[in-house]
Protein backbone atom coordinates (compact mmCIF):
# COMPACT_ATOMS: atom_id res chain seq x y z
CA UNK A 1 0.00 0.00 0.00
CA UNK A 2 1.23 3.88 -0.64
CA UNK A 3 1.68 6.12 1.93
CA UNK A 4 -0.76 8.01 3.39
CA UNK A 5 0.77 11.28 3.65
CA UNK A 6 0.72 13.10 -0.16
CA UNK A 7 1.74 17.03 1.44
CA UNK A 8 4.85 17.43 -0.84
CA UNK A 9 5.19 14.55 -2.45
CA UNK A 10 6.22 16.81 -5.64
CA UNK A 11 8.64 18.82 -3.79
CA UNK A 12 10.42 15.44 -1.66
CA UNK A 13 10.25 13.25 -5.31
CA UNK A 14 12.98 16.37 -6.86
CA UNK A 15 14.44 16.55 -3.84
CA UNK A 16 14.73 13.19 -3.38
CA UNK A 17 16.21 12.66 -7.20
CA UNK A 18 18.59 15.51 -7.02
CA UNK A 19 20.21 13.97 -3.89
CA UNK A 20 20.23 10.22 -5.50
CA UNK A 21 22.42 11.61 -8.58
CA UNK A 22 24.37 13.35 -6.25
CA UNK A 23 24.87 10.07 -4.33
CA UNK A 24 25.40 8.04 -7.14
CA UNK A 25 28.20 10.30 -8.27
CA UNK A 26 30.21 9.89 -5.29
CA UNK A 27 29.80 6.10 -4.70
CA UNK A 28 33.00 5.37 -6.80
CA UNK A 29 34.79 8.13 -4.75
CA UNK A 30 33.54 6.55 -1.51
CA UNK A 31 35.52 3.34 -1.65
CA UNK A 32 38.84 4.95 -1.58
CA UNK A 33 37.47 7.57 1.41
CA UNK A 34 40.26 6.87 4.75
CA UNK A 35 39.32 4.38 7.18
CA UNK A 36 40.22 6.36 10.57
CA UNK A 37 39.51 2.79 12.81
CA UNK A 38 41.20 0.08 14.29
CA UNK A 39 40.45 -3.30 14.95
CA UNK A 40 40.28 -4.57 18.77
CA UNK A 41 41.09 -7.95 18.99
CA UNK A 42 38.56 -10.51 21.00
CA UNK A 43 35.88 -8.11 22.07
CA UNK A 44 34.24 -8.93 23.76
CA UNK A 45 35.17 -11.28 26.49
CA UNK A 46 32.97 -14.14 25.90
CA UNK A 47 32.84 -16.64 29.04
CA UNK A 48 33.42 -20.25 28.39
CA UNK A 49 30.15 -21.91 29.54
CA UNK A 50 28.49 -19.97 26.58
CA UNK A 51 29.53 -22.55 23.85
CA UNK A 52 33.05 -22.92 24.37
CA UNK A 53 33.48 -19.04 24.60
CA UNK A 54 32.02 -18.78 20.89
CA UNK A 55 29.10 -17.36 19.12
CA UNK A 56 26.70 -18.84 16.96
CA UNK A 57 25.65 -16.23 14.61
CA UNK A 58 25.62 -12.73 15.67
CA UNK A 59 22.70 -10.22 13.91
CA UNK A 60 21.99 -7.59 15.74
CA UNK A 61 24.35 -4.66 18.41
CA UNK A 62 23.05 -1.64 20.08
CA UNK A 63 24.23 0.22 22.90
CA UNK A 64 22.41 2.03 25.69
CA UNK A 65 22.04 5.10 27.36
CA UNK A 66 25.33 3.98 29.76
CA UNK A 67 27.15 2.81 27.13
CA UNK A 68 27.06 -1.00 27.60
CA UNK A 69 26.43 -2.94 23.93
CA UNK A 70 23.92 -5.46 23.78
CA UNK A 71 24.18 -8.11 20.99
CA UNK A 72 21.32 -9.96 19.62
CA UNK A 73 22.21 -13.80 17.61
CA UNK A 74 20.94 -17.24 17.39
CA UNK A 75 21.47 -18.71 20.24
CA UNK A 76 25.07 -19.85 20.02
CA UNK A 77 24.40 -22.18 17.47
CA UNK A 78 26.87 -23.00 14.75
CA UNK A 79 24.92 -24.22 12.56
CA UNK A 80 26.16 -23.57 8.47
CA UNK A 81 25.33 -19.59 8.00
CA UNK A 82 22.00 -18.65 7.22
CA UNK A 83 20.48 -21.88 8.82
CA UNK A 84 21.32 -20.71 12.96
CA UNK A 85 18.45 -20.96 15.04
CA UNK A 86 16.88 -20.53 18.79
CA UNK A 87 14.70 -23.91 17.85
CA UNK A 88 16.55 -26.45 19.99
CA UNK A 89 18.66 -24.34 22.16
CA UNK A 90 16.06 -23.05 24.48
CA UNK A 91 19.31 -23.06 27.23
CA UNK A 92 20.90 -20.32 25.26
CA UNK A 93 19.92 -16.66 25.73
CA UNK A 94 19.52 -14.66 22.43
CA UNK A 95 20.29 -11.16 23.59
CA UNK A 96 23.05 -10.47 26.02
CA UNK A 97 24.67 -7.68 27.53
CA UNK A 98 28.36 -6.60 27.58
CA UNK A 99 29.93 -3.45 29.55
CA UNK A 100 31.93 -1.14 27.28
CA UNK A 101 35.08 -3.12 28.13
CA UNK A 102 33.33 -6.00 26.78
CA UNK A 103 32.53 -7.92 30.31
CA UNK A 104 29.55 -9.74 30.14
CA UNK A 105 26.57 -8.12 32.38
CA UNK A 106 23.05 -10.11 31.81
CA UNK A 107 22.03 -12.42 29.33
CA UNK A 108 18.58 -13.51 28.47
CA UNK A 109 15.60 -14.34 25.81
CA UNK A 110 15.11 -17.93 26.31
CA UNK A 111 12.28 -19.60 24.77
CA UNK A 112 10.95 -16.62 22.24
CA UNK A 113 12.26 -16.63 19.31
CA UNK A 114 13.22 -19.19 16.61
CA UNK A 115 15.25 -16.77 14.06
CA UNK A 116 16.57 -13.26 15.53
CA UNK A 117 17.01 -10.75 13.20
CA UNK A 118 16.22 -6.99 13.54
CA UNK A 119 17.71 -5.62 17.02
CA UNK A 120 16.32 -1.91 18.60
CA UNK A 121 16.74 0.10 22.20
CA UNK A 122 14.27 2.54 22.39
CA UNK A 123 14.77 6.16 23.67
CA UNK A 124 13.37 5.05 27.15
CA UNK A 125 16.27 1.80 27.09
CA UNK A 126 13.47 -0.70 26.31
CA UNK A 127 15.08 -4.13 23.91
CA UNK A 128 13.08 -4.79 20.95
CA UNK A 129 13.69 -7.71 18.45
CA UNK A 130 11.99 -9.33 15.45
CA UNK A 131 11.60 -13.15 14.98
CA UNK A 132 11.28 -13.48 11.31
CA UNK A 133 10.84 -17.29 11.26
CA UNK A 134 8.54 -18.29 8.68
CA UNK A 135 8.53 -22.16 9.13
CA UNK A 136 6.32 -24.33 11.25
CA UNK A 137 9.48 -26.44 11.47
CA UNK A 138 13.56 -25.54 11.80
CA UNK A 139 16.40 -27.90 10.89
CA UNK A 140 13.28 -30.63 11.25
CA UNK A 141 12.65 -29.42 14.87
CA UNK A 142 9.07 -27.76 15.38
CA UNK A 143 8.91 -24.34 15.67
CA UNK A 144 6.51 -24.09 18.49
CA UNK A 145 4.54 -21.64 16.83
CA UNK A 146 7.04 -18.72 16.80
CA UNK A 147 7.45 -16.66 13.85
CA UNK A 148 6.04 -13.60 12.53
CA UNK A 149 6.18 -11.22 15.44
CA UNK A 150 7.82 -8.01 16.99
CA UNK A 151 8.67 -7.94 20.74
CA UNK A 152 9.55 -5.18 23.42
CA UNK A 153 11.46 -6.43 26.78
CA UNK A 154 12.20 -4.26 29.54
CA UNK A 155 16.54 -4.02 30.48
CA UNK A 156 15.46 -7.22 32.52
CA UNK A 157 14.08 -8.88 30.51
CA UNK A 158 10.19 -8.98 30.84
CA UNK A 159 8.54 -8.92 27.84
CA UNK A 160 6.35 -5.71 27.53
CA UNK A 161 4.76 -5.75 24.10
CA UNK A 162 3.90 -7.97 21.43
CA UNK A 163 2.78 -7.32 18.00
CA UNK A 164 2.20 -9.94 15.34
CA UNK A 165 0.65 -13.08 15.54
CA UNK A 166 2.72 -16.13 16.83
CA UNK A 167 3.51 -18.43 13.63
CA UNK A 168 0.72 -16.47 11.64
CA UNK A 169 1.84 -14.87 8.31
CA UNK A 170 0.04 -12.48 6.91
CA UNK A 171 -0.26 -8.32 5.76
CA UNK A 172 -2.88 -7.41 7.86
CA UNK A 173 -2.68 -4.77 10.54
CA UNK A 174 -1.79 -7.46 13.43
CA UNK A 175 0.33 -9.97 11.48
CA UNK A 176 3.57 -9.44 9.54
CA UNK A 177 5.42 -11.78 7.28
CA UNK A 178 9.00 -12.35 8.56
CA UNK A 179 9.38 -8.60 9.74
CA UNK A 180 12.81 -7.62 9.22
CA UNK A 181 13.40 -4.36 12.19
CA UNK A 182 11.77 -2.12 14.37
CA UNK A 183 12.93 0.92 15.20
CA UNK A 184 10.98 3.42 18.04
CA UNK A 185 10.60 7.46 18.07
CA UNK A 186 11.00 9.57 20.70
CA UNK A 187 7.11 9.58 21.33
CA UNK A 188 6.84 5.98 21.82
CA UNK A 189 5.71 5.44 18.27
CA UNK A 190 7.08 1.91 16.55
CA UNK A 191 8.02 0.99 12.68
CA UNK A 192 8.75 -2.09 11.41
CA UNK A 193 9.85 -3.16 8.43
CA UNK A 194 7.95 -6.27 7.10
CA UNK A 195 11.11 -7.43 4.64
CA UNK A 196 11.88 -11.10 4.70
CA UNK A 197 8.77 -11.89 3.16
CA UNK A 198 6.43 -11.10 0.48
CA UNK A 199 4.82 -7.95 2.46
CA UNK A 200 8.16 -5.00 1.64
CA UNK A 201 5.83 -3.02 3.60
CA UNK A 202 7.18 -0.36 6.20
CA UNK A 203 3.84 -0.69 9.22
CA UNK A 204 3.54 1.76 12.18
CA UNK A 205 1.90 1.40 15.08
CA UNK A 206 1.55 3.81 18.37
CA UNK A 207 3.11 3.26 21.84
CA UNK A 208 0.19 0.75 22.97
CA UNK A 209 0.64 -1.27 19.30
CA UNK A 210 -2.52 -0.02 17.85
CA UNK A 211 -2.04 -0.13 14.60
CA UNK A 212 -1.89 3.31 12.46
CA UNK A 213 -1.11 2.74 9.36
CA UNK A 214 1.18 1.11 6.72
CA UNK A 215 3.00 2.14 3.42
CA UNK A 216 5.06 0.32 0.82
CA UNK A 217 4.75 -2.87 -1.74
CA UNK A 218 6.71 -4.57 -3.87
CA UNK A 219 9.01 -2.56 -6.51
CA UNK A 220 11.18 -0.35 -7.17
CA UNK A 221 9.75 3.26 -7.72
CA UNK A 222 10.06 5.76 -5.13
CA UNK A 223 8.40 4.74 -1.42
CA UNK A 224 8.00 0.56 -2.85
CA UNK A 225 10.76 -1.81 -1.19
CA UNK A 226 12.47 -5.18 -2.33
CA UNK A 227 13.58 -6.64 0.74
CA UNK A 228 13.45 -3.61 2.96
CA UNK A 229 15.85 -5.19 5.57
CA UNK A 230 16.64 -2.59 7.91
CA UNK A 231 15.40 1.22 9.50
CA UNK A 232 16.26 3.49 11.99
CA UNK A 233 15.66 7.29 12.45
CA UNK A 234 17.70 10.33 12.56
CA UNK A 235 17.16 13.46 15.12
CA UNK A 236 14.29 14.64 13.63
CA UNK A 237 12.58 11.70 13.09
CA UNK A 238 12.70 11.06 9.63
CA UNK A 239 12.70 7.22 8.86
CA UNK A 240 15.44 6.10 6.66
CA UNK A 241 14.82 2.40 5.30
CA UNK A 242 17.25 0.45 4.16
CA UNK A 243 15.76 -1.19 0.83
CA UNK A 244 18.50 -3.48 0.31
CA UNK A 245 17.48 -5.33 -2.89
CA UNK A 246 17.09 -2.04 -4.17
CA UNK A 247 20.52 -1.04 -3.04
CA UNK A 248 19.35 2.35 -1.81
CA UNK A 249 18.30 3.88 1.17
CA UNK A 250 14.67 5.52 1.40
CA UNK A 251 13.87 8.36 3.43
CA UNK A 252 10.32 9.26 4.61
CA UNK A 253 8.56 11.46 7.07
CA UNK A 254 7.08 9.48 10.07
CA UNK A 255 3.64 9.50 8.01
CA UNK A 256 5.14 7.71 5.47
CA UNK A 257 5.91 10.48 2.90
CA UNK A 258 8.85 9.97 0.67
CA UNK A 259 11.46 12.78 1.06
CA UNK A 260 14.63 10.83 -0.53
CA UNK A 261 16.43 8.19 -1.82
CA UNK A 262 20.32 7.75 -1.25
CA UNK A 263 22.54 4.61 -3.00
CA UNK A 264 25.88 5.58 -1.87
CA UNK A 265 25.89 3.97 0.77
CA UNK A 266 25.79 0.92 -0.73
CA UNK A 267 23.32 -2.01 -0.14
CA UNK A 268 22.39 -1.47 3.38
CA UNK A 269 22.06 -4.58 5.41
CA UNK A 270 22.15 -2.95 8.84
CA UNK A 271 22.05 1.03 9.82
CA UNK A 272 22.60 3.60 12.93
CA UNK A 273 22.03 6.83 13.39
CA UNK A 274 23.84 8.67 16.34
CA UNK A 275 22.72 11.68 18.29
CA UNK A 276 24.62 13.99 15.86
CA UNK A 277 22.97 12.40 12.46
CA UNK A 278 26.15 10.50 12.05
CA UNK A 279 24.76 7.12 9.65
CA UNK A 280 26.29 3.98 10.25
CA UNK A 281 25.73 1.52 7.40
CA UNK A 282 26.52 -2.20 6.51
CA UNK A 283 26.78 -3.45 3.10
CA UNK A 284 26.82 -7.44 3.53
CA UNK A 285 25.87 -8.18 -0.17
CA UNK A 286 27.12 -6.20 -2.83
CA UNK A 287 28.36 -7.67 -5.81
CA UNK A 288 30.05 -6.96 -9.24
CA UNK A 289 25.95 -8.81 -9.96
CA UNK A 290 23.75 -7.19 -7.79
CA UNK A 291 25.44 -3.76 -6.74
CA UNK A 292 28.18 -2.71 -9.30
CA UNK A 293 31.07 -0.39 -8.52
CA UNK A 294 30.59 -0.86 -4.60
CA UNK A 295 32.51 -3.00 -2.15
CA UNK A 296 31.45 -4.96 0.78
CA UNK A 297 32.13 -2.92 4.56
CA UNK A 298 30.27 -0.07 6.49
CA UNK A 299 29.84 3.43 4.99
CA UNK A 300 30.05 6.43 7.37
CA UNK A 301 28.82 9.54 7.08
CA UNK A 302 25.92 12.36 7.33
CA UNK A 303 22.30 11.81 7.98
CA UNK A 304 21.74 15.34 6.80
CA UNK A 305 22.86 15.51 3.60
CA UNK A 306 24.28 12.39 2.39
CA UNK A 307 27.85 12.59 2.12
CA UNK A 308 30.06 9.91 2.96
CA UNK A 309 33.29 10.08 5.28
CA UNK A 310 34.69 7.08 5.74
CA UNK A 311 34.48 3.45 5.01
CA UNK A 312 35.83 0.47 6.80
CA UNK A 313 36.29 -2.64 4.53
CA UNK A 314 34.54 -6.00 5.09
CA UNK A 315 37.51 -8.44 6.55
CA UNK A 316 35.89 -10.61 3.34
CA UNK A 317 35.90 -8.38 0.56
CA UNK A 318 38.05 -9.96 -1.69
CA UNK A 319 35.58 -12.40 -1.92
CA UNK A 320 32.53 -10.80 -1.99
CA UNK A 321 31.75 -12.26 -6.20
CA UNK A 322 32.26 -15.87 -4.34
CA UNK A 323 30.18 -15.22 -1.30
CA UNK A 324 26.65 -14.77 -1.36
CA UNK A 325 26.74 -13.17 2.00
CA UNK A 326 29.55 -11.96 4.63
CA UNK A 327 30.67 -9.15 6.99
CA UNK A 328 28.11 -7.20 8.93
CA UNK A 329 24.60 -7.36 9.02
CA UNK A 330 24.11 -5.41 13.02
CA UNK A 331 26.14 -1.88 13.22
CA UNK A 332 26.26 0.61 16.44
CA UNK A 333 28.57 3.01 17.83
CA UNK A 334 29.28 4.57 20.84
CA UNK A 335 29.06 8.10 21.93
CA UNK A 336 33.28 8.06 20.96
CA UNK A 337 32.32 7.07 17.80
CA UNK A 338 33.81 3.54 17.84
CA UNK A 339 31.84 1.12 15.96
CA UNK A 340 30.50 -2.64 17.08
CA UNK A 341 29.27 -4.64 13.93
CA UNK A 342 27.78 -7.87 14.12
CA UNK A 343 29.05 -10.76 11.18
CA UNK A 344 26.19 -13.32 10.88
CA UNK A 345 28.25 -15.55 8.75
CA UNK A 346 31.82 -15.26 10.31
CA UNK A 347 30.04 -15.44 13.90
CA UNK A 348 31.99 -12.78 15.32
CA UNK A 349 31.06 -9.09 16.94
CA UNK A 350 34.20 -6.60 15.51
CA UNK A 351 34.69 -3.63 17.32
CA UNK A 352 36.82 -0.79 16.04
CA UNK A 353 38.23 2.17 17.82
CA UNK A 354 38.21 5.61 16.21
CA UNK A 355 41.59 7.10 15.75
Amino acid sequence: MKSHGTVGIGLALRLGLALAVAGTAGSLAAQSLPTPYRLVDEWPHLPVHMNGGRWGETIGVDRDADGNIWVFHRCFNNRPPGAATCVGRDDDPPVVKFSPDGELLDSWGEGVFAAPHGFHIDPEGNIWGTDYNGSETVLGLPAGGRGHQVFKFSPAGEVLLTLGRAGVAGNGPDTFDRPSDVAVNAAGDIFVTDGHGPNNRVVKFDRNGRFLLTWGGPGDAPGEFDQPHTITLDSRGRVFVGDRSNSRIQIFEPDGTFVAEWKQFGRPSGMFIDEDDVLYVTDSTSNSSNNPGFKRGIYIGSAVDGTVHAYIPDPDVEFQDERRISGASGITADRQGNVYAADVGPQRIRKYVKQ
